[in-house]
């Protein structure tokens, strides 16, 4: 099932939560080989995870980790914007209506479908949200995942060739895309609703809501690209 969590409530779900870093860090520094830091718990964060971030988890049935992602509004803080600005041209992306997707991960374990469910789930947090995009960076490898699951990003720049090619793409999810990847998921959109009204109660206020009315707010416009 999907867990819809802010990172200021993992300490509630310790088996959740300690396999999803063990799992990131055997992704990005083991079997990558990304140039990532891993503590003596031997997990995988980064200054993004003290942020509060909403992760979206795949729970095995036995309570672990079998695949997630991190998102934050670019209103704030975000990887794109601190680190791969460069891959679109010096070009800030920072909108209350974009959020940044990081971290996307699946456990060595991980089933079929399970890909495709977080970014079904993922377009569950857009609608529910009004986030029009998400953007992330990615490497060459995914290109053929999102293919697969049905949902590619446009995308915005890259850098590199081959195998090493890194890339900043942005996504919407149209209803076509919608179904496309529920199909790959063999998940209904409604199971994936459910998921994230079990999560929290939607029409009550949380932390990136909050941040998103507020630069909503102070928006000239709907969408900032800020050299």
């Amino acid at each position: 099932m999907i867990r819809y969590i802010y990172a200021e409530d993992l300490h509630n779900f310790p088996t959740l939560a300690h396999t999803m870093f063990l799992d990131r860090a055997d992704q990005f520094k083991t079997r990558l080989g990304w140039d990532v830091s891993v503590d003596e718990l031997g997990y995988e964060r980064d200054e993004y995870d003290a942020q509060n971030p909403l992760y979206v988890i795949w729970e095995n049935a036995d309570g672990t980790h079998g695949g997630s992602m991190r998102l934050l509004p670019t209103v704030g803080q975000t990887m794109v914007n601190d680190h791969f600005v460069h891959l679109t041209d010096g070009v800030r992306i920072e909108s209350p209506f974009i959020w940044e997707c990081t971290r996307f991960c699946l456990s060595r374990d991980a089933t079929p479908g399970v890909a495709a469910a977080l970014m079904l789930a993922g377009g569950e947090v857009m609608r529910e949200f009004d986030i029009e995009h998400f953007v992330g960076v990615f490497d060459a490898r995914m290109v053929r995942i999102y293919r697969r699951i049905g949902s590619s990003p446009e995308i915005l720049g890259s850098q590199g060739e081959g195998r090493e090619q890194i890339s900043v793409g942005l996504w919407e999810f149209s209803a076509e895309a919608q179904a496309s990847v529920a199909k790959s998921a063999g998940i209904s959109p409604e199971m994936t609703r459910r998921w994230f009204e079990r999560s929290f109660n939607a029409t009550e206020p949380t932390p990136m809501m909050d941040l998103a009315v507020q630069a909503v707010a102070a928006a000239a416009v709907p969408m900032r690209l800020a050299a």
